[in-house]
């Protein structure tokens, strides 16, 4: 009741209390899964939250499509920036369009070279291998809580997000 919360980017702030006191209540709230409150809860415009719940549910079959997930926008960049590579190739292109490709080519540069993305695969696998996910095959019905909890945490740090949200992410 009647708090009020803001933070300086690249604050870390834990919150402590008792069981039962509302910690997860207030995390939901804030990363927007729990809608049932009083009061107004709101980021800032086109922040990006990313929230690990205590028992996390992996949404796919496998760890590597659970991570590939994770990773699908930055990908799309890449793809969408190799496609209009191949355009520059098609020897009926006009000049018209060439030069739209190559004002379209600096944009998707601009946004991987920001992003770091042609290192995009090294990431990604030393993401994996720093917090011990198991091997990319393996299927997520069978992991244990730890396990499941890894490849969250995972996703959750490859998503890039502007605010990261984590529900007792040690408390195994």
């Amino acid at each position: 009741k009647n708090i009020n919360l803001s933070f300086y980017p690249g604050a870390k702030i834990g919150v402590v209390g008792l069981n039962g006191s509302g910690k997860s209540t207030l995390l939901k709230i804030m990363a927007g899964v729990e809608k049932e409150f009083e009061g107004t809860a709101r980021p800032l415009p086109g922040a990006s939250i990313g929230y690990l719940p205590q028992e996390p549910e992996l949404e796919f079959e496998t760890v590597q499509e659970c991570i590939d997930d994770a990773v699908s926008s930055s990908k799309a960049i890449l793809d969408e920036y190799n496609e209009m590579s191949m355009k520059l190739a098609d020897p009926d292109i006009t000049d018209d369009e060439m030069n739209k490709t190559l004002e379209e080519l600096e944009k998707l540069n601009d946004q991987i070279e920001a992003g770091n993305l042609w290192e995009l695969d090294r990431v990604v696998e030393r993401a994996m291998d720093s917090l011990r996910v198991p091997p990319g095959d393996a299927k997520t019905a069978v992991l244990s809580g730890g396990e499941k909890r890894r490849v969250s945490l995972c996703r959750l740090l490859l998503g890039s997000h502007d605010m990261l949200l984590l529900d007792e992410p040690t408390n195994q």
